[in-house]
């Protein structure tokens, strides 16, 4: 069982920086894929990134690709987000999610474990 817990979010305005962080409990973490999806008002929630067990591949959708990097760090048991060139459509709910797999997926059905997420408004 793994239990995730976001934190990091908040109020930037537009073309700041954030970072996440994502705390995972459980001695299986390192053994798991690890993703962060996010959900706006009103839409589906959607992928944004992804990395495999080892950290060693990671994957983004476009829309963030080059301004978004996802990172975990074995020994913290945390999982982060850095957030950088933010825009007005990259205010969403963030969730982790972790994956009974060593391998990543953008597939939010195949993630077995998800936090209660964090807040993210950017301002124009």
């Amino acid at each position: 069982q793994v239990q995730l817990v976001e934190s990091g979010g908040g109020l930037v305005q537009a073309g700041g920086s954030l970072r996440l962080s994502c705390a995972a409990s459980g001695r299986t973490f390192n053994s798991y894929a690890m993703g962060w999806f996010r959900q706006a008002p009103g839409k589906d929630r959607e992928f944004v990134a992804a990395v495999t067990w080892l950290g060693l591949s990671t994957t983004y959708a476009e829309s963030v690709k080059g301004r978004f990097t996802i990172s975990r760090d074995s020994v913290k048991n945390t999982l982060y987000l850095q957030m950088n060139s933010l825009k007005p459509e990259d205010t969403a709910v963030y969730y982790c999610a972790g994956r009974s797999s060593r391998t990543s997926s953008r597939l939010e059905r195949e993630y077995d474990y998800w936090g209660q997420g964090t807040q993210v408004t950017v301002s124009s």
